[in-house]
């Protein structure tokens, strides 16, 4: 089993990095070279740096009320994410969330889960550093009964071990899942807590009751600095991610010798205070066009499709990466959900009619929840309504068995409040999700209807 030095591996935007990787590559870029290459290496980064933005809160700040508690240990939620809770942009307020992280550097994890009731829907979705979702266990992907999975990293090397279902690989050494399990109102809340409870993550040498390989050195987290993390400091942050990603994928070899033109590599120093000022104006030149790039792209991407999986399945688009994770950081896997939405002003009275036939078709369940613009979290109000759906306590359908529902900072009236989304008294976006999507979602010949005038 291949393992990194043994130095403590962390680094400081300011240039230090314990066991810095390779040589400054020989050849420097020209001023238009590196102006191209900070906007590609911005792009592929920005996800992987959205990641570490909740990594960072979860795993290395004890003062944050995100944290987990460290690798390896789940932090369950057995209620449904309210405004208060910012671990993630764009939560959904369906299922309540489980989120733990793997450090799989010494060795594999096992990841044990419950017999869960049959009509309960849960899901281990399992999202690498890039963001790929490289695993799921869960209702649709292994079904509802009791089991155990390895998830391994790049080096492991092993056979499957006796009792595991299935072995999921990872291409980094740190992984994270985000587990949902359904909740349908305060009465299913014991049965969710069960669940929850049942789920364990032990080393495998703990699996097996075998000795355990030595330790690893422990993560020195740098500090996330939003800020920073929009400028050219972005490399700091990436060349800290790519330490756990070693070896790097065949079809990213040269990506890497391109990036490494101007100091992108795994635990590479970067102190932008020594760079000339016209590269160090180059890169900032490719960060501003990355950003317009990303800006341009959010114009057209107005459904999930072909934004969440696999590397495979995204082909290495390093753009619809990166739009994804401004849209939805964490987004399921298409067969796991569908996701679509809208971008309003509460302001203005509107609503979205489902036609007879027309209702979100979803094998679980559907819903739609509201996000306050630009921060994407919750939006706080009276109703403490934070998302509607078919699950929605006093719901109304019309006479024609359509489903009308209304989106504003105004009530629409008594008789229509039961189907009423709260908004906020500006911009708002209502992302829909659908649980199970149909092949007619998932292809795009099902659509979400527009948000209209409500007085239309």
């Amino acid at each position: 089993m291949a393992r990194l030095p043994a130095f403590a591996i962390g680094f400081t935007l300011a240039g230090f990095i314990a066991g810095a990787g390779p040589a400054v590559a020989k050849s420097a870029a020209t001023q238009d070279e590196t102006r191209s290459i900070a906007r590609d290496a911005y792009i592929y980064a920005f996800p992987m740096i959205e990641n570490y933005n909740t990594m960072y809160k979860q795993l290395a700040n004890p003062a944050s009320p995100e944290y987990v508690g460290g690798f390896g240990k789940y932090r369950h939620y057995s209620t449904l994410y309210t405004p208060d809770n910012h671990d993630v942009v764009t939560p959904n307020n369906d299922t309540p969330y489980s989120w733990a992280w793997l450090d799989l550097r010494a060795e594999p994890w096992v990841i044990t889960v419950p017999e869960v009731p049959a009509k309960r829907y849960y899901v281990q979705q399992w999202v690498d550093l890039f963001t790929y979702n490289f695993a799921y266990v869960g209702t649709r992907a292994t079904g509802n009964g009791a089991g155990n999975y390895l998830i391994a990293g790049p080096e492991w090397k092993g056979p499957t071990p006796p009792g595991i279902k299935e072995v999921f690989r990872s291409e980094t050494e740190i992984v994270m899942t985000l587990t949902r399990t359904a909740l349908d109102g305060p009465d299913g809340l014991p049965d969710v807590k069960a669940i929850q409870a049942g789920m364990q993550l032990r080393p495998l040498s703990a699996f097996l009751n075998a000795a355990p390989p030595p330790a690893m050195p422990a993560v020195a987290f740098p500090p996330y600095d939003p800020a920073k993390a929009r400028t050219h400091d972005f490399i700091g942050y990436l060349n800290f991610l790519l330490q756990f990603t070693q070896p790097p994928v065949s079809s990213e070899v040269a990506l890497m010798q391109r990036f490494g033109k101007i100091g992108i590599g795994p635990g590479r120093p970067f102190d932008a205070g020594k760079l000339p000022p016209a590269r160090l104006a180059a890169i900032d030149a490719g960060v501003k066009d990355a950003q317009a790039a990303l800006a341009e792209k959010a114009k057209t991407t107005l459904s999930s499709n072909g934004l969440f999986g696999t590397r495979e399945f995204m082909k290495n688009d390093y753009l619809t990466r990166a739009i994804a994770a401004e849209k939805g950081l964490y987004g399921n896997s298409l067969a796991e959900a569908w996701y679509g939405g809208y971008v309003g002003d509460g302001r203005k009275a509107s609503k979205i009619r489902f036609g007879p036939g027309q209702l979100p078709p979803a094998r679980f369940f559907w819903s739609i929840t509201l996000y306050t613009l630009p921060d994407r979290f919750l939006y706080a109000n009276p109703l403490q309504r934070y998302s509607i759906g078919d699950r929605t306590k006093g719901l109304k359908y019309d006479a024609d068995g359509g489903l009308t529902l209304y989106v504003g900072h105004v009530s629409p009236g008594k008789d229509k409040e039961s189907n009423w989304l709260p908004a906020p008294e500006g911009m708002y976006s209502a992302v829909g999700r659908l649980y199970g999507p149909s092949e007619a979602a998932m292809n795009g010949s099902w659509k979400l209807p527009p948000l209209t005038p409500a007085t239309d």
